[in-house]
């Protein structure tokens, strides 16, 4: 119906139907769907996408016991997904990884994230991941509890992390 109304549907559009086609047909009939998708170079304009793509072929090859031909699209998509800072993607590629048998280790956030804080929000961040409280950094600080509370709370998105406990493990990874 579309090609009757002289509408033909531009890369970004193909590649996600390719993405849809391959995760809706039949076990028999998906490859072709994903590698058509995949085969175009017009894809890497949208590396979110390219990434989900890829992870997701990679999915559909092992469980086809295809494990040695998903291994290379689970490496691509956890490369693409750590520079973009896909946290839960980056988990769910990680775990695909595990169960081909590889071990991975991937830095809870992207290299330099604490250099996208501010001097006092990096400070902040840096003694709430030893362990202490938003009262005893303020006391440290001099600054009120309450603003405590507001630096962490605008340092977590940057950081992409969503809670306190991930704090030490962030720090831990990071350079110095």
């Amino acid at each position: 119906m579309l090609d009757q109304m002289g509408f033909t549907p531009g890369p970004r559009l193909e590649q996600l139907a390719a993405r849809a086609r391959g995760l809706l047909a039949d076990p028999a009939d998906a490859e072709v769907h994903f590698v058509a998708g995949l085969s175009d170079p017009a894809g890497v304009r949208w590396p979110f996408e390219r990434a989900r793509f890829q992870l997701d072929y990679g999915e559909w090859l092992r469980r086809q016991r295809r494990i040695n031909d998903a291994k290379p699209f689970f490496v691509a998509a956890l490369d693409t997904l750590v520079l973009l800072g896909a946290a839960p993607w980056v988990r769910r590629a990680e775990g695909e990884l595990r169960a081909c048998g590889v071990s991975v280790h991937t830095p809870s956030a992207a290299p330099g994230v604490l250099a996208r804080l501010t001097a006092q929000q990096r400070e902040i961040v840096t003694l709430a991941a030893r362990g202490l409280t938003n009262a005893e950094i303020a006391d440290r600080l001099f600054l009120s509890p309450r603003t405590v509370t507001a630096h962490l709370y605008r340092s977590f998105p940057k950081l992409g992390i969503s809670n306190r406990n991930q704090l030490r493990d962030l720090i831990d990874d990071s350079p110095p």
